[in-house]
């Protein structure tokens, strides 16, 4: 059955998308900063912790790094670069630990809600269970901010068929959910609400390429080549580019010179946003929505 989420756009033929000031590119880096629970009490699907018997502490281990080393490594990297992220953020971490939280606050860092844990998935989830972890979230950080969620991307990666249309029920703008374009795109939902796609990526995505061995090195290039493709297209209209890190992988000492060496050629251009996940959504919201609507309209799309 197809999703039925989306009109069929061709990118070439869209009308042209303008970035603020002439800009050909939008770039945003999401540092996925997530705790994994050492013994979860709730499974759903699959196991988080696939190595047995549990606990799993060199699992658990790994990824605790991210949180004890490797986030305060990488944020220093981002602190060099003056990149202001956006933080693809399991929700639980501004309680279990608010160092972390308080290092973004301080660097009035963006949020994309990643779920409350990385070990608890929406897979097979009631629509009523789910709107209560969306609604959980929501309320999480309007309690430590004052501030409304913005963006929503399911705890790795999970999803159900009524995620979109929770999502823009409870007033969340953009979701990162689906990884099918280069520029947002708006979705369909029940509730009207406009809710559109920023692109996130599983390309340039240093988890999915460390499980194909890709290293350092390697994905410096990944890096440098995808952005070297989409800025040349940028000039005609404007391209997103998604950098997804994890602090327990490129926030260790053997790689972090490779991200370095990445950020530094990206710096190195102009015609570059360096944004926001709710920077690019209100952008495409306020300016762009009415424009591919109205093509939309035109060509009976």
């Amino acid at each position: 059955m197809e999703p039925d989420r989306f009109n069929y756009s061709p990118i070439v033929d869209r009308p042209k998308l303008s970035w603020p000031n002439g800009e050909r590119l939008a770039v945003w880096v999401l540092p996925n900063v997530e705790h994994y629970e050492y013994l979860p009490k709730f499974k759903n699907v699959r196991d988080p912790w696939p190595r047995s018997p549990h606990p799993d502490v060199l699992g658990y281990g790994v990824r605790d790094y991210g949180n004890r080393v490797g986030f305060w490594r990488m944020t220093d990297l981002m602190d060099k670069h003056n990149i202001r992220c956006t933080i693809s953020l399991n929700f639980s971490v501004i309680e279990h630990y608010p160092e972390i939280f308080e290092a973004m606050e301080q660097r009035n860092y963006d949020y994309l809600c990643h779920g409350i844990y990385n070990t608890r998935y929406l897979w097979n989830l009631s629509e009523k269970q789910e709107r209560e972890v969306i609604k959980n979230c929501i309320d999480t950080l309007r309690a430590a901010t004052g501030k409304d969620l913005q963006g929503w991307f399911g705890p790795a990666a999970s999803f159900t068929l009524n995620t979109p249309d929770l999502v823009s029920e409870l007033g969340i703008k953009y979701t990162s959910d689906w990884y099918h374009d280069d520029q947002p795109f708006p979705m369909k939902t029940k509730s009207g609400n406009p809710l559109i796609t920023v692109p996130y990526s599983m390309d340039i995505n240093d988890a999915i390429e460390y499980r194909y061995h890709t290293e350092g090195e390697e994905f410096e290039r990944m890096i440098c080549d995808h952005f070297d493709t989409v800025y040349e297209e940028g000039a005609n209209s404007g391209r997103v580019m998604a950098i997804a890190l994890h602090p327990y992988l490129y926030g260790t000492p053997h790689r972090i010179r490779y991200l370095d060496n990445a950020l530094k050629y990206l710096k190195s251009h102009d015609g570059v946003w360096w944004a926001t996940g709710e920077e690019i959504a209100n952008h495409y919201i306020e300016n762009y929505l009415p424009i591919l609507q109205n093509y939309f309209k035109k060509t009976g799309e």
